[in-house]
Formats: structure tokens, C-alpha cells, sequence
């Protein structure tokens, strides 16, 4: 794929941009699953079919890791499986860009925690009016369990960050992110197995691998390949368009119409993390080494992480 998108002379901005899509477009398209599958069921069946292909091209050597380094990258699955459930959960009930705009609240928390710089809390709070706007408690018409969901996810991202950073650094190329996908599908076996064996049928299965391969394995491609190409800050930077990118897809393809307080909230939440980055100390350089966003970050010093899990 690197010597394609060299030939072509694709930009680098166009192919974090691509993995935004990528992983957006993969959450929408998992939602015509649900009636089949269940949310949870969709998610096991995601996690498994990424996780398998990724074990095969990867071969981690699990049996000759540490024992450290193999407890967290195990506990990195688990918090990955929460953090896929908890977002499929959400966007069963609210809509995508909703889900993402609050999910987003946990990275940009520990990116101001991490900051030490009272000003950072501002991006937090701004994210915060952000999402007051979008999902408007005052109507009456809030979903609590959905919204719940939502929060849950950005906690599991939360966590996702702090582990990725202990695992990431230390296991080369693709070989954490295929540890913790595997990790994820049989955390999510026990919820998940049974709703999705029973729905599956041929033409839903494939449509399950190609939601696999469109989240979280071509975003892993496509974010390792801009990043040898662009800096991490600026590649940061465009990841906090993704809350804008999920309410437009929400539109095209769920027809979830925001009004126009719903669209301010979505520009309040992308203006934060772009403020979370920009104010966020210079990150440690990346090699292309670590876990790919494609399975979530921190917003605050967006390094590949955690979006793809979703």
C-alpha cells in the first residue's frame, strides 16, 4: 500500500483525513447490523474478524514476552473490548456524532490532567458546552442509557491511552494492536458470541468483514502511512475533526439531522481538541512503531491509538 500511495503521490493530510472516513463510515455501516446481531453481537464480530487477520500477519511471540508486558497488552484488550461495546452500545441509541462529541470528553480530560497547566481545562470545559449543546437536556428528550454508553466509551479511552502508552513502545509494528483485538473478542465472547452466531447468515457475515476491514484495518494503514510523511501535531490536529466527520456521516448515511445548536456543539468540541493539541507539550517523536490510533488516542498529544476500536 506504501508504494501505491507513493506512485499516486497521495498527501498525507488526505490519508488521515481517509482514516477518519474510514473509521466513521465503519461505525455507521455497523449499525444495520444491530437487528441481526445485536450491538453486541456486531462489536464481538468486528474484534474478532480484525483480530484474527491481524494475528496472522502479525505473529506476536505470546509465549515469549514478559510477563509485564504481556499483562498490560492484555489488559489493554479488555479496556479495547469495553471501549468498542460501550461505543456500539451508544450509537444504537444516539446519534454517531452525539456518541463521538461525548466519547471525546475522555481523551481531552486527560490531556488537560496530563498538561499540569491550569489554562488546559478550558478545552475540557469547552467540549463540555459542546456536548450540553448537542444532546440539550433541557428538551426532555435526552437518551440517559445512550449518553451513559457514550461516557463509558470515553473513560475506556481514557484508559486505552495510558495503557497504549506502556504497550505501544514496546512491541514493533502491528503486533500489540493484534495481541489486544484477540484480547477484545474474547472479553466480548461472553456477551457477544452466542447474539452473533445465532443472526449470522452469509450475507451478514459479509458485511461484518467488510465493517472489520473498514474499522480498524485499513484506519491502521492509512494513519501509519501519513504519519511517516507529517508531523505528529499536525496529524493530531486533524484528528479532532473527527466529531464533525461522524455528524456528517450521521446525516448522509443515518439521516441524524442536527439543528443548528447541535452543529455550534459539534464545532465546540472540535475547536477543543484542536486547542488540546495545540497546547499540549511537544510528544516524544514516532517511528511508526506504536499501536495505531485505529484501535484510540490522546487528543491532547494525538500519538496513533484508539479510533479504529470503535
Amino acid at each position: 500500500m506504501e508504494r501505491l500511495t507513493q506512485a499516486v503521490k497521495i498527501p498525507a493530510p488526505a490519508l488521515a483525513i481517509s482514516a477518519m472516513l474510514s473509521v466513521q463510515l465503519g461505525s455507521a455501516l455497523s449499525t444495520q447490523l444491530f437487528q441481526a446481531l445485536t450491538p453486541a453481537g456486531t462489536a464481538w464480530l468486528r474484534l474478532t474478524v480484525a483480530g484474527a487477520v491481524l494475528l496472522v500477519l502479525a505473529r506476536p511471540p505470546l509465549f515469549r514476552l514478559p510477563w509485564l508486558l504481556l499483562r498490560n497488552t492484555l489488559g489493554l484488550g479488555v479496556v479495547t473490548g469495553l471501549l468498542m461495546l460501550m461505543f456500539i452500545e451508544a450509537i444504537a441509541r444516539i446519534p454517531l456524532g452525539t456518541a463521538v462529541a461525548i466519547e471525546f470528553l475522555g481523551p481531552l480530560s486527560v490531556a488537560a490532567l496530563r498538561c499540569h497547566r491550569q489554562s488546559a481545562l478550558l478545552w475540557p470545559a469547552l467540549a463540555l458546552g459542546g456536548v450540553l449543546g448537542l444532546t440539550q437536556p433541557w428538551v426532555g428528550h435526552l437518551d440517559l442509557v445512550g449518553c451513559g454508553f457514550a461516557v463509558a466509551s470515553g473513560i475506556s479511552w481514557g484508559g486505552y491511552i495510558l495503557l497504549t502508552q506502556r504497550v505501544g513502545s514496546q512491541l514493533p509494528g502491528m503486533q500489540g494492536l493484534a495481541i489486544s483485538l484477540g484480547t477484545a473478542a474474547v472479553t466480548l465472547a461472553p456477551c457477544g458470541l452466542m447474539a452473533a452466531i445465532s443472526g449470522l447468515t452469509v450475507p451478514i457475515a459479509l458485511q461484518g468483514i467488510g465493517v472489520a476491514i473498514l474499522v480498524p484495518l485499513l484506519p491502521f494503514a492509512f494513519e501509519m502511512l501519513a504519519l511517516r510523511r507529517m508531523r505528529v501535531a499536525a496529524f493530531g490536529t486533524l484528528m479532532a475533526l473527527e466529531p464533525a466527520i461522524a455528524t456528517v456521516l450521521g446525516l448522509v448515511i443515518l439521516t441524524q439531522r442536527p439543528d443548528l445548536l447541535q452543529l455550534v456543539g459539534v464545532a465546540a468540541v472540535v475547536v477543543a481538541g484542536i486547542g488540546a493539541q495545540r497546547s499540549a507539550p511537544a510528544p516524544v517523536p514516532d517511528d511508526g512503531t506504536a499501536l495505531s490510533r485505529s484501535s484510540r488516542s490522546d487528543v491532547g498529544s494525538i500519538r496513533p491509538a484508539a479510533s479504529g476500536q470503535r
